[in-house]
């Protein structure tokens, strides 16, 4: 499958777009490549689709913004494959953006002349989503992570079965449409004569009416209850960034579409290791006598200790470079660095001998301060690290 393009690039609007002008972009899309325009054109019902992706996305500020810093894998959306949305979600949850040219209760319309005309389905009713907050180690950052949490959700009535029914004979056929589940009707619109097929007020879209509910639901169909779930956390989350398991939220009304778990992403913080992007900071301090004359010194890592040379005559502000020993870049490949940055330790508290030690050493050219180019570029140097 194709790689899935930038949502501004399939609306039409720059980067810094506001809410309105996002939705007009969508609307225009929207009529362009409406189905009832384009009968039969797959073409056409994806780029429909995926419109309405790239609007769910950019007019909710927060998927915005999770977007804007993180690409699609910062809202769920892998880089390839069919769109999210089916056409009933779309006319469920944007409907209104049409105008009345295109309200078809939810689902779709059709125009006098096609032929055939479309039938509105059985409204599927849909559980709500449930948020958890989990945190995570640089370890399980850096490698991710199997969970398995407990949650207390929505689940189907045991009793009923989730049909919220106390028996098969407690449901009768919907009086207002007979059983179909939904109501017809033709309206005038500014592309012509359509007929649209309604959801049924009454019923919505099941056909029949419970006459007798559940006594351990109340008919609903559903009930509180803890449930254990199992899913896996892809390396190089960050903080703030969401995982979306599908169906593990909260149960729906009588058999409809369960909601999703939405895994918001904290991470703990660790004393030795400072997160910078994917590159990971550690403060490293030696002593005077290391700085002068060298040493192999340890430094955490994520997975443990690693060994570091410290040349002779090493200066304080030094950046020493572990490649490969930072974070994974989330969903793609490559690995980011362990940025070493050197602090010489100068002691405070000196004895009678240190100190003549240290006076004659004052004396000696070698220990005169007389830095070279490199030093004299350390800023420039850091700037460009943090740029």
């Amino acid at each position: 499958m194709p790689e899935k393009r930038d949502y501004y690039e399939v609306l039409g609007v720059s980067k810094n777009a506001s809410a309105e002008e996002i939705k007009k972009a969508y609307r225009k899309k929207a009529i362009e490549f409406h189905p009832d325009k384009n009968p039969g054109n797959k073409a056409a019902e994806e780029k429909f689709k995926e419109a309405a992706e790239a609007y769910d996305v950019l007019s909710t500020p927060e998927k915005r913004q999770r977007y804007d810093r993180f690409g699609h894998a910062g809202v769920g959306a892998g880089g390839s494959g069919s769109y999210g949305f089916s056409m009933d979600d779309i006319f469920s949850n944007f409907g209104d953006i049409f105008g009345s040219a295109f309200s078809g209760g939810g689902h779709f319309s059709h125009f006098s002349g096609f032929g055939g005309g479309r039938h509105a389905q059985a409204a599927t009713s849909y559980g709500s989503d449930v948020r958890v907050r989990v945190k995570l180690s640089l370890k399980d950052v850096a490698h991710g992570v199997e969970k398995k949490l407990k949650i207390k959700k929505m689940s189907p009535c045991s009793a009923c079965h989730g049909s919220g029914a106390k028996d098969r004979n407690s449901t009768a056929a919907c009086a207002t449409c007979h059983g179909t589940g939904h109501v017809s009707h033709v309206v005038n619109t500014m592309l012509g004569r359509m007929q649209t097929s309604a959801v049924c007020p009454r019923c919505h879209g099941e056909g029949r009416i419970i006459t007798a509910p559940c006594a351990a639901c109340s008919g609903s169909g559903i009930v509180p209850r803890e449930e254990e779930i199992s899913f896996r956390i892809p390396p190089g989350m960050y903080e703030g960034m969401q995982l979306n398991v599908s169906g593990k939220g909260n149960a729906a009304r009588r058999g409809g579409e369960n909601g999703d778990l939405l895994v918001v992403i904290e991470e703990e913080k660790n004393e030795d290791l400072i997160r910078d992007g994917n590159n990971l900071v550690h403060n490293l301090f030696i002593s005077v006598s290391e700085a002068a004359l060298g040493a192999s010194v340890e430094v955490p890592t994520v997975d443990g200790k690693a060994k570091i040379a410290i040349k002779p005559g090493t200066q304080p502000g030094s950046i020493l470079r572990l490649s490969g020993k930072g974070l994974p870049v989330v969903n793609r490949y490559g690995t980011g660095d362990l940025l070493v940055y050197v602090n010489v330790w100068i002691p405070k508290n000196l004895d009678k001998e240190e100190k003549k030690t240290l006076e004659k050493l004052l004396t000696s050219e070698n220990f005169k301060p007389n830095p070279d180019a490199s030093e004299k570029n350390f800023m420039d140097r850091l700037r460009k690290m943090f740029r």
